[in-house]
């Protein structure tokens, strides 16, 4: 009797067990921690096409070493919109389905930066840092009226896509892009949740939304932008934290993982700082003004061949640093250094000046329009859209402004530089006109013959072989030449033709 009761016993004891059991929610059950890996990416600085290849670059490596979170952190103040709209798409189609995707915003995320920010599953926002205003501007010139709204429109279909892919207020967001309506945030009496609608699309059922209390977030001529803590309170930011190690303890609180170790931080490499530095406005600008300079000095001092050597350099590195971040493509390329061949062969095998001269400007022009603009070889170089344009017009502004230091720097070269010692022996100073057709012309010759009055019909000697530009000597004074026909055999006598300027043309004569 007392085995059956023991059995008895044992059997309830057993059923209330399983019920317990069978009643406890699944997410009840503590799961094990799991242990993943994770990266840092560093973007700072300018968004560009240089930065949104060296984040590629570094986030297929990071993925290919089996990375679980890829976190990428966010210092800038924008830059083209075009290359933000390129990492967004990037960091939404082809990064998120393979590993989570956060923005850590160590200072900023501003302009094109809060596009890439949004782009990410998650943003973390350090303390005092902001977010936000990513209305599109065009240097140089104003958007207004359709132009605007065509570029804004894409702008926020860009963030609309960010807000339903990452599920960020998406109100909100297109605040950040455009001015012009309210913002008010309304509670959701049945959820206890915050939402919020434009002014003309508030709720008006009072039953299921706190109407009388909503609150203007948003006033109809503010772009958004936000500080971390406000971010966190209208459920953009997901956590405000004191540096990315807090960040990291956040993450894996929240999704109930554990780092195996500390992540590896992947930052841009040198090639990559340099190829942006080179394309920036101002070194671009610089570069620019340098290699016209060289070309300047070297047509107006023959024989002379470090400033054209300098010009050509310049002219590569323009080139160069093109091509490696899309902008030239090898159509353009080959346009541009065909065009220079044509100019060569037109001053060193046709002297004066005639189809070949013309024909390498052409190209060259073509060539260089071409670097301007993003396009496929196989399309005309035409600003196509609005962040076409913008890319055009911000190439156009830097070599507008190498263009006038060049002029500012030629003229003081022209005026002053002649008159110092070291240099007056390597350019030619402007021509003064005499009486009749006699012309005073820049020399390279003792002190005590300085200067020299020549005119067509005054016969030397080629004091170098000229090809077509070198030495002769008339009298006692050595000048700067160009020869015009076939090139001159040194010692050979010589006639001025012509002087043009600060030119002396001469041809070979037999007398």
């Amino acid at each position: 009797m007392k085995n059956s009761v023991k059995l008895i016993l044992f059997v309830l004891v057993l059923a209330a067990g399983g019920i317990c059991v069978g009643q406890m929610e699944p997410n009840e059950i503590p799961q094990p921690q799991k242990s993943v890996e994770a990266v840092v990416i560093i973007c700072k600085g300018m968004i560009d096409d240089g930065l949104y290849r060296s984040i590629k670059r570094r986030t297929e490596l990071a993925l290919g070493a089996g990375v679980d979170y890829v976190i990428y952190e966010i210092e800038t103040y924008g830059g083209f919109l075009e290359s933000g709209d390129s990492i967004s798409k990037y960091f939404i189609l082809d990064v998120g389905p393979r590993a989570h995707t956060v923005a850590y915003v160590n200072t900023e995320a501003i302009s094109a930066g809060a596009m890439i920010a949004v782009s990410c599953k998650d943003i973390i926002m350090r303390e005092n840092t902001t977010i936000g205003d990513c209305a599109p501007i065009q240097l140089g010139a104003k958007l207004e009226g359709v132009e605007r709204e065509k570029t804004e429109s894409f702008v926020r279909a860009t963030f609309e896509r960010a807000a339903e892919a990452n599920k960020y207020p998406k109100t909100l967001l297109k605040a950040m892009v455009s001015m012009g309506t309210e913002i008010y945030r309304v509670k959701n009496i049945e959820t206890g949740q915050f939402e919020y609608y434009e002014e003309h699309r508030i709720p008006k059922d009072a039953n299921q939304f706190d109407i009388e209390n909503k609150e203007l977030v948003v006033k109809d001529n503010e772009l958004l932008t936000l500080t971390a803590t406000k971010a966190a309170e209208y459920g953009i930011a997901r956590a405000v934290v004191k540096d990315v190690n807090a960040a990291l303890e956040f993450l894996e609180k929240r999704d109930n993982v554990e780092f195996s170790r500390a992540p590896a931080v992947l930052k841009t490499n040198w090639s990559e700082e340099m190829v942006r530095w080179l394309n920036s406005p101002a070194v671009m600008g610089v570069l620019v003004m340098i290699a016209l300079l060289g070309l300047y000095i070297e047509f107006n001092t023959p024989g002379v061949w470090l400033p054209g050597l300098v010009a050509v350099i310049c002219f590569a590195i323009i080139i160069g640093s093109k091509f490696l971040i899309g902008l030239a493509n090898w159509v353009e390329v080959a346009l541009f250094i065909f065009g220079v061949l044509l100019i060569l062969i037109e001053i060193f095998l046709l002297p004066g000046f005639g189809l070949f001269g013309f024909a390498g400007i052409v190209c060259i022009m073509i060539g260089a329009f071409g670097m301007l603009i993003k396009n496929p070889p196989d399309r005309l170089p035409w600003p196509q859209t609005s962040f076409d344009w913008q890319w055009f017009l911000s190439s156009v502004w830097s070599m507008g402004l190498g263009i006038v230091g060049f002029i500012i720097l030629a003229v003081l070269l022209r005026k002053y530089i002649p008159k110092t010692v070291f240099f007056s022996s390597m350019m030619l100073a402007p021509a003064q006109a005499k009486l009749g057709s006699e012309i005073e012309v820049s020399i390279t010759a003792p002190a005590e013959s300085i200067k020299v009055t020549l005119k067509a019909g005054d016969t030397g000697e080629a004091m170098s072989r000229l090809r077509p530009a070198g030495k002769a000597k008339f009298a006692d004074a050595v000048v700067d030449v160009v020869a015009e026909g076939a090139f001159v055999d040194k010692g050979a006598k010589v006639t001025i033709i012509e002087v043009r300027g600060n030119r002396v043309v001469v041809r070979q004569t037999d007398r």
